[in-house]
C-alpha cells in the first residue's frame, strides 16, 4: 500500500507547483483557452498560496498538490493536481475519501469545481458520490459538484 502524506508548501515549491500544473492540467487548459506560458505564469504567481497549499507525497516522492478551503458551510476542494505519472493509482481517491469523511464528521458537504473538458476527473468525483449542482464560468466551462443532495428540477446554470 502506498503511503500518502501531505506536507506544507513553501515559497521554494512555486516552480514545482507550476510545472505540476502544466503537466496535470495543460491539455485541459489548452483545449479551452490555449496555453500561453506567460499568462499561465502570471496566473500561477497570483494563485500560489504557500500558507494553504500542500504537497502530496507518495512513499516519500512528491506527486502532486492539494488546496482545501474550510468554509463555514462546506469543505471546498479548490485544487487537487497529481502528476500524470502518478494518476490512476488511487492517490486522489484516497485524499478525496479523507475529505469526504471529514465533511461528514463536521456535518458539511464537500464541494469542488471541475472543468467541463476534464471527463476523467468528473468520473472520479461521481464514483466517490459527488454530483453536478450547476455549471458556471464563461460558456459554462466549469461544473460545480457537491455531496449536497440534488434539488428537484433542472440543473441551475449561472
Amino acid at each position: 500500500m502506498t503511503a500518502i502524506d501531505l506536507r506544507p508548501t513553501t515559497s521554494a515549491d512555486s516552480e514545482y507547483c507550476f510545472q505540476l500544473h502544466k503537466a496535470a492540467m495543460g491539455a485541459y487548459i489548452t483545449a479551452i483557452w490555449g496555453w500561453d506560458e506567460q499568462i499561465q505564469r502570471d496566473f500561477h504567481a497570483r494563485a500560489f498560496t504557500p500558507d494553504r497549499w500542500q504537497i502530496i507525497t507518495a512513499d516519500g516522492t512528491e506527486v502532486g498538490m492539494l488546496d482545501v478551503e474550510h468554509r463555514p458551510t462546506d469543505i471546498y476542494l479548490a485544487r487537487i493536481e497529481l502528476h500524470p505519472d502518478h494518476q490512476g493509482r488511487g492517490i486522489g481517491s484516497q485524499l478525496i475519501r479523507s475529505l469526504l469523511h471529514q465533511a461528514r464528521q463536521q456535518g458539511q458537504d464537500l464541494t469542488l469545481d471541475v472543468l467541463v473538458v476534464n471527463q476523467r476527473a468528473q468520473a472520479l468525483y461521481r464514483r466517490l458520490g459527488l454530483h453536478e449542482v450547476t455549471r458556471h464560468g464563461e460558456n459554462d466551462i466549469k461544473i460545480r459538484m457537491s455531496t449536497k443532495p440534488p434539488q428537484p428540477g433542472p440543473i441551475h446554470r449561472s
